[in-house]
């Protein structure tokens, strides 16, 4: 039996291992290709029901064209009623995506966690549609300028880095109301 050399046997490797990487890369684009819209109009689905959320009975709602560096600030929607914006600050484990609504005075209306990774039953209290979660959410309701987790808001037990992270969002948002449209 012949045996086969150092230089061809690594080249034989590599050679497979290019082969299965294309072929894996090929099928991975072919999957984003037929799945990237509806990924697209489900989080734009999300994005529409964190706004009716946030600011419930509000028509007319324009997109503003952001410009320059807008920070946290992720996308501003106006209308003569209030202003929905969404800020993604980071939390313990990434960004918390958050919908905030706030009125043409600059009271927040309401929050609405659009998506997080964070810890589940510890940050992940802040977009639970239960009892904690909407205590959470809903000591922001009707705050006005600058926020501070211990000051005005009560942090989540077990994860201040995502109420603190939260809280950042909130005031992100007032901040960006309040400089671009005077609420």
């Amino acid at each position: 039996m012949k045996k086969e050399s150092t230089v061809v046997y690594f080249l034989r490797l590599t050679v497979t291992l290019l082969l299965i990487c294309g072929i894996v890369a090929a099928v991975l684009a072919g999957v984003n290709t037929i799945t990237k819209d509806k990924i697209a109009a489900i989080q734009e689905q999300k994005t529409l029901d964190a706004i009716a959320e946030v600011l419930p009975g509000v028509e007319g709602l324009e997109e503003m064209t952001l410009s320059g560096d807008t920070g946290i600030v992720k996308s501003a929607y106006a209308s003569e009623e209030g202003y929905a914006v969404e800020v993604a600050p980071i939390g313990f484990d990434g960004e918390v995506t958050l919908m905030v609504g706030i009125t043409s005075r600059g009271e927040v209306t309401g929050i609405s966690v659009i998506s997080h990774t964070e810890t589940p039953g510890l940050g992940a209290v802040a977009a639970a549609k239960n009892q904690r979660g909407e205590a959470f959410r809903g000591q922001f309701v009707g705050q006005s300028g600058s926020l501070a987790v211990g000051e005005n808001v009560d942090a989540i037990s077990g994860a201040t880095i995502t109420s603190k992270a939260v809280t950042e969002g909130v005031n992100a948002a007032l901040a960006f109301v309040a400089k671009n449209f005077g609420g």
